[in-house]
């Protein structure tokens, strides 16, 4: 532990206070932190004076002897004694992070009404799922979907899944033009179908391919396309909660579904909004103790709520959404309530030490334990930043890769 080298009792105590350790000023006892208590996050501010009082309470050396010196000066005094453990002095990037609360998941989920070209309103128009028929099979909830697979039957016809991002709000047939045709096309490009060109017209040979892959799903042949036909979305989409029955009538919504890919959301309140941005890195920390990398994917609009259950103010929080690329660091977890690190501040090639190895002086500020090949001597630094259990360095003789104690 960090003990002021003449005593370890009054003056250890008072700087443990707690207080949080300004990176510009690390000679005196700075101030004890300020400002309103959190009710559900991590201030970074609360970090550091853990990592501080950790600093001032868990690393010292020989604090009865005097060994650094009575008169506080600031060149370096030799030490009586090798240290028993030791580290090195590293070049490294220190990162102080912003803990907030996450949720493991797929998403959040979006519904597939009757007769829907987007899963998000029903179409109008005809077709086999405009709601006019029954529920004969519905998927399972879990299950995935991709292009051209079933996403549930009315009448025992097909309503398939197609990509996309215009939803098929009418008849389509030869003349007709638009993005919806293009939708249309690339979709049976994809699946396959060949005999027309990919644009925006629907043309004869456009109407031909339909009737073939209408053949394919065991449907009438028309060569026309209604809203209901099939649902369009932006990629393969998972089974959330399946909604209707079998046998009952195609209307209102079927089921909700989300994407395929475990991704992380947070409710992040407003006041951390600088810190993130699409591209913006994170890190998640699993109920389990396991680490992944993820990536800001979307940030949407602040929203005010009432927290639950408490008569407090509302909170106004933004909406984050996060991927994570290697999906096997996420393990088995389907859904888990998740720590998330934003970076709050970096610092790039600094020199730091494990936190444990400073060591209170008296009068003031902090040395380390220098070995070195002609002995051991204590050597004045200045502290930066405090991040994972690190802390930045400076002084006369601080060089990467020099050898400094752990004090026990």
């Amino acid at each position: 532990m960090i003990r002021p080298e003449s005593e370890q009792g009054p003056a250890a105590a008072r700087t443990s206070g707690g207080a949080d350790f300004d990176a510009r000023d690390a000679e005196g006892v700075p101030p004890k932190a300020t400002g309103p208590p959190r009710r559900r996050r991590h201030p970074v501010r609360v970090s550091l004076i853990v990592l501080a009082a950790t600093a001032l309470t868990a690393a010292g050396i020989i604090a009865a002897t005097g060994a650094l010196g009575g008169d506080g000066g600031n060149g370096p005094v030799a030490a009586p004694s090798g240290p028993t453990r030791t580290a090195e002095v590293e070049r490294t990037t220190l990162t102080r992070g912003e803990k907030v609360d996450g949720t493991l998941g797929y998403g959040r989920t979006s519904p597939v009404q009757a007769g829907s070209g987007a899963g998000e309103q029903p179409a109008r128009g005809g077709g086999s799922g405009d709601g006019g028929g029954m529920l004969t099979w519905l998927p399972r909830e879990g299950d995935v979907i991709k292009r051209g697979e079933t996403v549930y039957r009315v009448n025992e016809d097909r309503v398939p899944l197609l990509y996309g991002s215009t939803p098929f709000y009418r008849v389509l047939n030869v003349g007709a033009e638009g993005t919806d045709v293009g939708v249309l096309e690339k979709n049976l490009a994809a699946l396959g179908y060949t005999g027309f060109t990919v644009d925006l017209e629907y043309t004869s040979g456009t109407a031909d391919a339909v009737r073939a892959w209408q053949k394919d799903l065991g449907r009438k042949e028309t060569g026309k396309v209604a809203p209901g036909d099939c649902v369009v979305a932006s990629g393969a989409r998972r089974v959330a909660e399946v909604k209707a029955n079998r046998g009952t009538t195609a209307s209102g919504e079927i089921l909700t579904w989300t994407g395929t890919k475990r991704l992380i959301t947070v409710d992040l309140e407003t006041r951390y909004e600088d810190l993130v941005k699409e591209g913006t890195k994170a890190t998640v920390t699993l109920p389990n103790g396991t680490q992944a990398e993820a990536t800001v994917t979307h940030v949407g609009n602040a929203v005010t709520a009432k927290p639950t259950g408490s008569g407090g103010d509302d909170t106004a929080t933004l909406p984050v959404t996060l991927s994570v690329k290697d999906q096997k660091k996420l393990g088995r977890y389907q859904a888990a309530p998740v720590e998330v690190t934003l970076a709050a501040e970096s610092r790039q090639d600094v020199l730091a030490v494990p936190v444990n190895a400073l060591v209170a002086r008296k009068g003031g500020g902090y040395a380390v334990q220098a070995v070195t090949a002609s002995g051991v001597e204590y050597r004045p630094v200045k502290l930066g930043l405090f991040a994972d259990a690190m802390v930045e360095i400076s002084g006369d003789g601080i060089v990467e890769g020099l050898k400094v104690g752990i004090p026990q």
